[in-house]
């Protein structure tokens, strides 16, 4: 971990488990502009293999046929995403999600070194504000030199743009880097800019193929106990799930703040 001049962070999944939440505000979306539809836990995990919220909502009209709203409107889809994102917003300024454990220490020594921090993720920035505010108090956003969303580019993961992006303005070489991910589509957004990457299995994206990355972990309060050999092949991921969880949610809801 030393070695690295840059930590990269997903969001959803991987800073927080969040998408219960996501999928809770999708469906009071749902409900408040009538539309009857409903996304349960099954459907969910086969919608999110499709990077943002306003391309998972075109996906899913265009899975069933949708009538009632019309996929191609724009500006619909975009007022429901809108509803969607304030009511997730919402949830998390009432401290429905916290922090996954691990993080506070990492976030903390990689500071103690002067690692520069910066996010990567297919979510909108408001998603990022909120739950930065929610978990790590209204200073925690600054803890991080460059912050990444999904429409701050043109493609989503598994493009590597906002990982193309984010080198761009942390200044740094991909090798320099290290990118924390939970899901397939974000270890080949990575992998794709040549950042290596760290896999920190979450709810919905943990029996996915991590084939490529430097580990995989059940949460990121193992990585104190891992050393990556100096001569491991990259496309072979180590796995040491099962390590004693040390962190609790309530230390996990610590302020950054020294």
């Amino acid at each position: 971990m030393k070695r690295f001049r840059a930590i990269i962070f997903d969001v959803d999944g991987t800073l927080a488990e969040t998408e219960e939440l996501h999928r809770r505000a999708f469906n009071e979306a749902f409900e408040y502009f009538s539309l009857g539809w409903h996304w349960d836990v099954r459907l969910y995990r086969e919608l999110l293999q499709v990077t943002g919220g306003k391309e998972r909502i075109r996906h899913y009209m265009h899975l069933r046929k949708e009538e009632r709203l019309d996929a191609s409107d724009d500006g619909a889809i975009a007022e429901l995403h809108r509803f969607k994102t304030a009511r997730f917003t919402a949830l998390i300024a009432e401290g429905a999600c916290s922090l996954r454990p691990g993080i506070v220490d990492l976030i903390r020594t990689s500071i103690d070194r002067h690692q520069h921090l910066a996010i990567a993720t297919t979510t909108s920035r408001e998603n990022v504000e909120a739950l930065c505010a929610a978990t790590m108090g209204s200073e925690g956003i600054k803890r991080f030199h460059a912050i990444v969303c999904g429409d701050d580019v043109a493609r989503k993961k598994p493009s590597s743009d906002v990982y193309l992006k984010a080198l761009e303005l942390l200044g740094r070489l991909p090798g320099e880097c290290l990118a924390i991910e939970d899901s397939r589509n974000g270890l080949m957004a990575a992998l794709g800019a040549g950042i290596p990457v760290v896999i920190t299995r979450s709810l919905y994206f943990g029996n996915e193929d991590f084939s490529g990355a430097l580990a995989v972990v059940d949460n990121l309060g193992e990585l104190e106990d891992f050393r990556l050999p100096a001569n491991s092949q990259r496309n072979r991921p180590v796995d040491i799930i099962g390590r004693e969880k040390r962190d609790s949610d309530a230390k996990a809801k610590q302020d950054l703040r020294p």
